[in-house]
């Protein structure tokens, strides 16, 4: 409590008194509250003025896992379908050349960073373009 500002006696003496109390006690005396002065003890909502966004919070926790998306083949489609195969060995020639041929679409999903990351690299080395997301 050292950085917190200082308590009036009476709250700090109040404030003691409920530390003691058993967890019976303090579902009985958070009931009353609710009822004497019409509040709730559910936490509120927090309003998009009052606090940080969750699109704010997400931009600053770092995203580990990903979504690799082929937009483009690029002039050397061959070459993308090679890279393709090598990313999606169970896919045959055909379905490899019906994805490319198909873009955008969906390559990976939920991928670590690493591999996206690898497979980003062997995509756009092939001529092709790869988005992540």
């Amino acid at each position: 409590m050292s950085d917190e500002k200082k308590l009036s006696v009476k709250v700090e003496k109040i404030a003691k008194e409920i530390e003691a109390l058993t967890a019976l006690e303090l579902s009985e005396l958070a009931s009353h509250l609710e009822k004497k002065f019409g509040v709730s003890a559910m936490p509120m909502a927090a309003s998009p003025v009052a606090g940080p966004t969750t699109s704010d919070a997400a931009a600053k926790e770092e995203k580990t896992i990903f979504t690799v998306n082929l937009v483009s083949a690029g002039a050397n489609k061959l070459a993308v379908i090679k890279a393709v195969r090598e990313l999606l060995p169970n896919l045959g020639l055909m379905d490899a050349k019906k994805l490319v041929e198909s873009t955008p679409k969906e390559l990976l999903k939920d991928v670590k960073k690493e591999a996206s990351e690898e497979a980003k690299k062997k995509i756009e080395t092939a001529g092709g373009k790869v988005e992540l997301k």
